[in-house]
């Protein structure tokens, strides 16, 4: 059963439709926020925009910046700068385990005592 599409966050599964419904929000909200970049769902065969479980996370999300009285400039605004936080942090932490593996390595060298 495993590898199945409802298995993946990120298998576009849900029509505009569905989210629409799930969400209590309007199908042309919906559409207004592809067309401002703000959440872009993927396209199926057909040109239907099809939104994935992470997809409906971020328009919940989304949502309720709206509520907030946010714009979807704004918003746009705070997601990238959210996934370019994202993307930083996964940066350091390669650089820690690289820094980690090295001082690791360093220590070893030293236990075996100086070249001959």
């Amino acid at each position: 059963m495993a590898g199945l599409p409802f298995d993946d966050a990120s298998a576009p599964l849900y029509s505009v439709g569905q989210v629409a419904e799930m969400l209590q929000v309007q199908q042309s909200f919906l559409r207004r926020l592809d067309e401002h970049e703000v959440v872009r769902p993927r396209r199926s065969a057909g040109g239907q925009r099809r939104y994935s479980r992470e997809e409906v996370h971020r328009v919940r999300y989304v949502v309720r910046l709206v509520d907030e009285g946010m714009t979807l400039i704004a918003i746009r605004h705070i997601l990238e700068l959210e996934r370019r936080v994202a993307e930083l942090e996964r940066e350091r932490d390669e650089a820690l385990r690289r820094l980690a593996d090295l001082e690791s390595r360093t220590r070893a060298d030293g236990r075996r005592g100086p070249a001959a």
